[in-house]
């Protein structure tokens, strides 16, 4: 059944040919420095007007999500944020604009305990239930989408998470992603970014978790789902979706799980993407 998000959707656009389009956020609707570009904001608007579901997908906690889910003009719709772990309804007349209908948390503690022992020089930051900040050594990030509050790494170990972020600037992505993988972390989800950057998420919570979620409450069948992403977090994702595509810059990992490769963010890649569902 159709959500009533979308009544009246089917005077715009046939049921059969509406999209689900899952986009990533850092590397593929904006660039390193964090910028969008207006071509991709133009583009992402008029997926909106057609009556297509665009859904932010992304590692950034909700907070940090929201502004980019208003450049692209959604107004009434769907955010996965936290690599899956935040699920939220979009209504810019309700409620404050929001409301988390899906939050997925874990304990974090074994996780730390081992890495502790292995990166000895790591920073770390947790996303608690209530969607605060903690951090030990001021460790603070825009993908936080809040100001992170200071702690001990044990004060740490009594929070349980929706997400948990692991820096360090003592290896380089290859040789913390070693690192982790001898760990043999267990009962999470985890993915070594571009830099020596760890997300730690709720067993088999993903992107991909998230937006499984979301299809479901919109009825759209999965061959009718496209998605767009360069890290390594996007992996589940451009594997679940109908139609996978990999950002130009992406790791060949992340290319060999997607169907097809567009170009790079700075070549404005997403943009013929959602330019070919408008043809």
């Amino acid at each position: 059944m159709t959500t009533t998000l979308n009544a009246g959707i089917d005077d715009q656009l046939g049921t059969l040919d509406r999209r689900l389009v899952a986009l990533d956020v850092d590397g593929t609707l904006v660039d390193h420095y964090g910028h969008m570009r207006p071509a991709v904001r133009e583009a992402g608007q008029a997926l909106v007007a057609a009556g297509h579901e665009l859904i932010v997908a992304t590692g950034r906690s909700l907070g940090a999500a929201l502004p980019i889910v208003e450049l692209l003009g959604v107004e009434r719709g769907y955010v996965v944020s936290c690599n899956g772990g935040v699920v939220a309804r979009i209504d810019v007349g309700v409620n404050g604009g929001y409301e988390v209908i899906d939050r997925r948390v874990f304990d974090p503690s074994p996780a730390l305990e081992a890495l502790r022992h292995r990166l000895p020089g790591a920073k770390y930051a947790l996303e608690d239930a209530e969607g605060n900040f903690l951090s030990t050594e001021r460790f603070q990030d825009s993908s936080f989408g809040v100001e992170a509050k200071g702690v001990t790494f044990e004060e740490l170990l009594g929070v349980s998470a929706v997400r948990l972020v692991v820096f360090s600037t003592d290896a380089t992505a290859e040789e913390f992603g070693r690192a982790v993988e001898a760990i043999g972390l267990h009962g999470v989800t985890y993915s070594v970014g571009w830099t020596a950057w760890l997300d730690i998420a709720a067993k088999g919570v993903t992107k991909a978790s998230g937006l499984e979620h979301v299809r479901s409450l919109l009825s759209i069948d999965r061959a009718n789902t496209v998605a767009v992403g360069d890290g390594r977090n996007d992996i589940e994702m451009l594997q679940w979706a109908g139609r996978g595509v990999a950002m130009g810059q992406a790791p060949d990992e992340v290319k060999a799980a997607a169907d097809e490769v567009t170009l790079a963010v700075e070549e404005d890649g997403v943009v013929s993407v959602m330019r070919s569902l408008l043809s």
